[in-house]
């Protein structure tokens, strides 16, 4: 029996209270104000101190030996990269649905990428694909969690091991997250993460390098660290300092490094809540048609951290083949916007495929490879029909269980009345 109309259809809609500030984020509290306050006043915008006591805590709080904060993600990843040894006609495997800063980095430095399946329950970069693609040239796998969900780091260090291929761990989403019990951004030969604004830990722009690894530490500034020449010990690079060798500045504005501070002190608690809040908006859906959750396994040591971008899997044959987009529209309708989809492609764009970004005669992505590394249409199914099965879920950054399950109502209303929107189309 239906419970009310659609509000598509004419009906009033299911989400009735105001916003407040539950979506409302990154929190500012009067900490940061004070701490940004204080390198503006000191005129230590550019400065190492503040950089220096972000990175010292954050590499604390994952176990590792050693942080370089960075300008963005993108160039955390660049130096990661870089910190490894990627050069001309080095192969990385990537999963095929990122961001385009998950491999764009690796062509200027004369490497290519080759792009694996996804897995079709986490999205994450499918273990059983990555040995399909590994030939003499394979130098590492781009390891992502995506949407916070953590990818299967297990199958993952194996493969790695077995060929002896490195891992560069792209934390960009993910920050706080943990698999079977241990931090994300641990499990690489290096990692990077991402601070942007809309990021989970959000400091305002800025990224981090993560390793254990000395060397890896030190090619990273080399690279686009000049400030920081100071901090080498290995001699083939301390004989050869004074301009970046990459030819990049990549520090850490020390504004964004005051806002890292103080995150550091209080994220923990601000995750646990955004968890709260996401769990339980899933445990309201959970056993309908339709529509899963992409987190963990409830009850196991595998967390979805922040819950950066929420998103869950959508199975239009259990809800008589309607459509995603029109699914999407109908919850917009009842007052919980939702939208379809996942990042873009990009094996299909035109810069992997046809540019020749240096002038060097051939495409970029194949001038240095020993193949065609290019993606050919149907090689990767689950990553090529993955648009038509992902929609959007609110992102609760605060516990408000009655809001929360207005939001959750407005998924189950269409659920149960999907009938109507296959006769009214």
């Amino acid at each position: 029996m239906k419970k009310s109309r659609l509000a598509l259809l004419g009906g009033e809609k299911a989400v009735k209270s105001g916003e407040r500030d539950i979506f409302h984020w990154p929190i500012i509290n009067r900490e940061i104000e004070d701490k940004v306050l204080d390198v503006l006043r000191a005129g230590s915008m550019s400065g190492l101190d503040v950089t220096m006591e972000f990175e010292e805590g954050f590499a604390r709080w994952h176990g590792m030996k050693y942080a370089l904060g960075h300008n963005n993600g993108t160039s955390a990843l660049h130096s990661a990269f870089f910190g490894i040894g990627i050069g001309k006609g080095d192969e990385i495997i990537c999963p095929a649905i990122t961001y385009w800063a998950s491999y764009l980095p690796v062509l200027s430095l004369g490497g290519t990428v080759v792009f694996a399946d996804i897995e079709p329950d986490t999205l994450n970069l499918d273990p059983d694909d990555i040995e399909k693609r590994i030939t003499g040239q394979t130098k590492a796998i781009l390891m992502l969690h995506y949407y916070s969900r953590p990818a299967n780091v297990g199958k993952i260090k194996r493969i790695a091991k077995k060929y002896n291929l490195r891992i560069v761990e792209n934390v960009a989403h993910a920050t706080g997250a943990l698999y079977k019990g241990k931090l994300v951004g641990t499990f690489g030969d290096v990692s990077a993460f991402s601070f942007m604004s809309g990021k989970s830990f959000a400091a305002g722009e800025g990224g981090m390098l993560l390793t254990n690894e000395k060397e890896i530490y030190e090619r990273a500034i080399v690279f686009g660290h000049m400030e920081r020449y100071k901090d080498l010990t290995i001699p083939a690079m301390k004989a050869a300092v004074g301009i970046p060798w990459g030819g990049y500045k990549y520090r850490m504005h020390q504004l964004t490094s005051a806002v890292g501070v103080v995150q550091l002190k209080k994220y923990k608690k601000e995750m646990a809540e955004v968890d709260k809040a996401m769990n339980y908006y899933w445990d309201l859906l959970e056993g309908l048609p339709g529509i899963k959750s992409l987190r963990p396994r409830k009850g196991s040591a595998t967390t979805m951290g922040g819950w950066f971008v929420p998103k869950g899997l959508y199975f239009a044959e259990q809800l008589g083949g309607l459509s995603v987009t029109r699914f999407a529209e109908a919850v917009t309708a009842e007052g919980s916007p939702t939208y379809t989809g996942c990042q873009k492609e990009g094996y299909s764009h035109p810069l992997l495929n046809d540019i020749d970004i240096y002038g060097e005669g051939k495409p970029t992505r194949i001038v240095n490879s020993t193949w065609d590394v290019r993606t050919n249409k149907g090689a990767l199914p689950v990553a090529e029909g993955i648009h038509s099965r992902v929609v959007s879920a609110p992102f609760f950054r605060r516990y408000y269980p009655g809001v929360i399950k207005e939001h959750a109502n407005a998924v189950r209303k269409v659920i149960e009345n999907y009938r109507d929107l296959l006769i009214e189309t």
